[in-house]
């Protein structure tokens, strides 16, 4: 725990107990989507599915890495990661990427990955709404989690149809925004 982490946001006005049950929940929604992600890219199959893959892939990465980055910020703010994983599960800020009933609907799969970034979007907005020009090491990571995210929902939303949006999908390294956050 960094005592004068939490003394400055506590001074800046952020509500800790609030700023920490998001970073938790947030975090319990990056876990598991690297979960249902692992379980989504396997079943993108045939012609259509195979184009997706290699992005979903990329994002199930980065979720695992938002995830990694959140957890020594939860606990540098004296906030802790329950010790069940059900429990942890449970609390997500989004709910569960489940596969879709059709597991060959590729379209359907499409719409629960941009659901998942959708909702990613939203909680990292709060985030740094709620930090910025207060807690500037939260509000760093959130928004370095925000621009991977937006990127993810892009990569989807086009793949449905919804128009360009100009990101491509990145070639080499993984996070680029958050990778900072991981050495």
């Amino acid at each position: 725990m960094a005592k004068v982490a939490i003394e400055m946001v506590k001074k800046a006005g952020v509500d800790l107990d609030k700023l920490l049950d998001l970073l938790v929940k947030n975090a319990s929604a990056e876990l598991t989507t690297y979960y249902y992600y692992t379980i989504l890219r396997a079943n993108l199959i045939g012609l259509q599915g195979e184009g997706i893959k290699e992005i979903a892939e990329t994002a199930r990465i980065e979720d695992r890495n938002h995830f990694e980055a959140l957890m020594p910020r939860i606990y540098e703010l004296g906030g802790k990661l329950p010790n069940c994983m059900k429990e942890f599960h449970d609390l997500s800020a989004c709910p569960p990427a489940n596969l879709p009933s059709d597991l060959h609907d590729v379209k359907g799969i499409l719409k629960v990955l941009v659901a998942a970034e959708r909702c990613a979007v939203r909680g990292y907005t709060e985030i740094c709404n709620m930090t910025a020009g207060k807690d500037h090491r939260t509000y760093d990571l959130a928004l370095a989690i925000l621009n991977e995210e937006i990127e993810h929902e892009s990569w989807f939303s086009e793949f449905l149809g919804e128009g360009p949006s100009g990101h491509f999908l990145r070639r080499g390294d993984t996070s680029p925004f958050v990778s900072k956050f991981l050495k």
